[in-house]
């Protein structure tokens, strides 16, 4: 057993920022909530090791939240206990660092996670990127948080502009909003990132992109009417040691280059390398240097 600190939210960050280290030091922050023990110092450790400015708060009477891993053949089981993570309260958003964070911010990214005990902060993140030009960045994180935190999402998702997920969160979304086909099962995850696509938006002026990975098979990116499939470079199952983090990592990567105003291609590219690389090593881990070109 080996602890990797992380968190899903805080690892894609972790990873963006690792792709950015030689051309754009410390442009990020992230904020959340842990406890005063050894996982929370962790926790700042492997963030701010990364280059990554920590926003915690802090929780007088919880633990940090932690989450055991179970790893057999490369696929992974996940147990969380949330513990401070869901004591968040919007209250700390108006600290003077985390005000200058907002203010400095061009883009955010919160994990759906988050839905399950502070929508209220999520919801004045996502107001304040409609409404002063910015980017608000969403994943679905898990089927279960679109199944029973359905209410929550529909909060936000006016004011999304990236919404990232994978194939059974697609299937999730599909099922909930009653998009189905002919048999009454969930249309495919390429025709899923088109509806959801064109859901409502708060800022009609940015039309919505949604980013749904495939694993191995492929990335389907919907914008407006148009979708393109990038394929995922095959890689030898004997290399592959952990999928934990492939998806945090593939987002990662991606948000490395939409930060620089890269092509939509171009960030998916970077999500692949990312998550390439995460695969391949145990836990959330990276390379001393980031060799993407």
């Amino acid at each position: 057993v080996e602890y990797i600190a992380g968190g899903a939210t805080q690892n894609s960050i972790r990873v963006a920022q690792w792709m950015l280290q030689d051309t754009h030091p410390g442009i990020s922050a992230y904020a959340g909530c842990v406890g005063k023990d050894e996982f929370g110092a962790a926790l700042q450790n492997a963030a701010s090791g990364a280059g990554v400015k920590c926003l915690y708060q802090v929780s007088e009477d919880k633990p940090t939240g932690t989450c055991a891993v179970l790893i057999q053949d490369a696929e992974r089981s996940l147990v969380a206990n949330l513990a401070a993570a869901e004591q968040f309260k919007i209250a700390h958003w108006s600290e003077p660092a985390q005000q200058a964070a907002i203010n400095s911010a061009s883009i955010f990214y919160m994990a759906s996670f988050f839905l399950t005990h502070s929508t209220d902060s999520a919801e004045l993140i996502g107001k304040h990127c409609s409404e002063n030009g910015k980017i608000f960045c969403v994943n679905l994180a898990a089927p279960f948080l679109v199944d029973f935190f359905g209410t929550q999402l529909d909060t936000i998702m006016p004011h999304v502009d990236f919404l990232f997920g994978n194939e059974t969160e697609a299937a999730s979304l599909a099922k909930a909003k009653g998009w189905v086909n002919a048999a009454g099962e969930p249309v495919s995850t390429a025709e899923c990132a088109r509806l959801a696509a064109r859901a409502p938006k708060a800022n009609g002026s940015r039309p919505r992109v949604v980013v749904f990975t495939q694993g191995s098979e492929s990335t389907c990116v919907a914008c407006c009417e148009n979708l393109v499939v990038y394929p995922v470079e095959a890689l030898a199952r004997e290399l592959l040691i952990d999928t934990n983090g492939a998806g945090d990592a593939f987002v990662g990567g991606f948000l490395s280059q939409l930060v620089q105003g890269k092509e939509l291609s171009e960030c998916v590219r970077a999500g692949h390398f990312s998550a390439r690389i995460i695969i391949q090593r145990s836990g959330c881990t990276m390379p001393a240097k980031s060799d993407f070109k």
